[in-house]
């Protein structure tokens, strides 16, 4: 397997595994049973330190299956239960670049838009039902191209398909995100990509910054340097 599709390591220490993940691969497996970033991981640390019996390795947030960037494995129970509280506490500064659909008349600004997931089309919806939860973006321009923009979003909360459903709602869709109305590129890509996080470190303390740059596949698509 890990002859198969190696991991790109962002940075790795007791305690901690960061990814870069690839565009198309899912973090956990579902029923597909397609090889996933977490099978891929625990055979990379397998391999490197030689170890025997079954890898622990946690996950502790994950990115849609057609989205890539900074992913985040815990290498211990500690690290895990450290992090996951990190994440529900809005201590994780999360940003993302995508390419959406359309020029922006607003170029900053902020989408605070509740969201439902249905379950049935396994999809996030805007709602103002009882069981939606709070969902806030912040969201700017950063070029235009090609009836096309650029645009580095922060979430601040960290619901399922959140920016996804998000930027559909003000009319801009991602760039190939089909199931949220965009225009279809690739089977199993979308022009959304995780490029930084800032994480306390669950046992140092002190405050960590990932960072990944976005895939070949942007560029050579748009035929201009991301």
């Amino acid at each position: 397997m890990a002859d198969l599709l190696r991991p790109e390591i962002i940075y790795e220490d007791n305690h901690l595994l960061v990814v870069n993940k690839p565009a198309g691969v899912l973090v956990q497996g579902d029923i597909t049973k397609s090889t996933t970033l977490l099978e891929i991981s625990k055979a990379y640390i397998k391999e490197k330190y030689q170890k025997a019996g079954n890898v622990f390795l946690a996950i502790v947030h994950r990115l849609d299956k057609p989205v890539s960037g900074v992913v985040i494995f815990a290498r211990n129970s500690k690290s895990a239960g450290r992090l996951s509280e990190a994440f529900r506490e809005r201590k994780v500064e999360k940003e993302y670049l995508a390419i959406c659909e359309g020029i922006f008349k607003i170029k900053k600004g902020t989408i605070n838009e509740s969201l439902f997931w249905d379950e049935r089309e396994r999809k996030a919806k805007i709602s103002n039902k009882a069981e939606s939860r709070v969902a806030i973006t912040h969201y700017e321009v950063l070029e235009e191209f090609k009836n096309l923009s650029l645009v580095r979003l922060i979430p601040e909360t960290g619901r399922k398909h959140q920016l996804r459903a998000h930027l559909s709602y003000i009319g801009h869709p991602i760039l190939g995100d089909e199931k949220y109305g965009g225009v279809r590129i690739f089977k199993d890509k979308i022009f959304l990509h995780c490029r930084r996080m800032r994480i306390p470190h669950p046992v140092k303390k002190e405050i960590m910054e990932f960072k990944t740059e976005v895939p070949n596949f942007w560029s050579e698509f748009l035929k201009i340097k991301i």
